[in-house]
């Protein structure tokens, strides 16, 4: 199993980033919600840290306290587009040195996390609204996978 103990501090504190990054992707795509939806972020941290067991690698991104700092950014767009390669920067090294599995497992609670920032709040009657699910999509991209 691959620990923090594999990485660099620079290298864990851009894994440790990545979650973070993405939940701020989905918060920003759309007006509304940002209380929902940090609250929503912080949650699928809790449940995450629950499961603890199956991911040593993961056990130690959900026990660290999710750190952003989206005030370095001038706009959504700028946001999104350092965060979407932030991730991609994240993913690149968790599967440089991490299993298989636990890259899929990274991959997949920072999709969990997306999904649930983006169900938060209903814009438009809708659950997600369209900006949110490009946002996802573009997350999905940024890892290098077709879905949770």
């Amino acid at each position: 199993m691959t620990t923090k103990g594999a990485f660099s501090p620079e290298e864990w504190k851009a894994v440790l980033e990545g979650p973070p990054a993405a939940g701020m992707i989905v918060i920003t795509a759309a007006r509304g919600g940002m209380f929902r939806e940090t609250i929503a972020m912080s949650k699928a941290y809790a449940e995450a840290r629950a499961e603890h067991g199956d991911s040593e690698l993961l056990d130690e991104i959900v026990a660290a306290r999710p750190q952003t700092d989206h005030t370095r950014y001038h706009s959504a767009e700028e946001l999104r587009d350092n965060g979407l390669r932030h991730l991609s920067d994240a993913i690149a090294l968790v599967d440089s040195k991490a299993a298989a599995q636990e890259r899929d497992d990274y991959r997949r609670f920072v999709l969990t996390l997306a999904n649930k920032v983006a169900a938060a709040h209903r814009e438009g009657g809708q659950s997600v609204s369209p900006a949110e699910a490009d946002a996802i999509q573009q997350i999905t991209a940024a890892l290098g996978t077709a879905g949770p």
